[in-house]
């Protein structure tokens, strides 16, 4: 079974329509255009449970989330599906870090870097650039006079195509 609107639905494993991810990408960069919001992810699974993950440079809050659902169901009432479920919400603190501009909203802040290769680095993020990121870190060091350790800051440039996954440090 197969449905066209503009060549924008997809059949799926099961017979049932998939909704088009770009379909959904574009209704929600409708409804946040002229904010500071911007897209982490949009996911659509093949039963058209559909996720979007937000974030912004100051907040994306429970109403924001709220108006975006609505703005993309209604978007897709008018593709004529109304077989799907929308979750909007908030990239959270304990979520990794995706996109450069999510770096740059957390400079100066704690992190966590796991890189591919399962090394962790934990410092302060205090440069984001194209492809590589600086954290400033602590060692302890024993002194060649003194044999008394000492605690020393070191900056680590990480490469991006290394980074497995960046998380906040949250501090209770």
């Amino acid at each position: 079974m197969q449905r066209e609107r503009g060549g924008r639905l997809l059949p799926s494993l099961f017979g049932k329509i998939m909704i088009d991810r770009t379909i959904v990408v574009e209704l929600v960069e409708k409804s946040i255009a002229g904010s500071d919001m911007f897209i982490i992810d949009v996911d659509v699974k093949p039963n058209n449970i559909i996720t979007i993950v937000l974030d912004s440079d100051t907040v994306v809050d429970i109403d924001n989330c709220a108006d975006i659902n609505r703005f993309v169901y209604n978007g897709l009432e008018g593709y004529g599906e109304d077989d799907f479920e929308i979750t909007v919400y908030s990239a959270g603190l304990s979520e990794p870090l995706k996109q450069k501009r999510q770096y740059i909203k957390h400079i100066g802040e704690e992190v966590e870097v796991l890189r591919k290769s399962g090394e962790k680095r934990k410092g302060i993020l205090r440069r984001v650039e194209e492809d590589f990121i600086e954290i400033e870190y602590s060692v302890k060091e024993k002194t060649p006079e003194t044999k008394k350790k000492i605690t020393v800051q070191l900056n680590d440039l990480i490469d991006i195509s290394s980074i497995k996954s960046t998380k906040l440090v949250i501090k209770v």
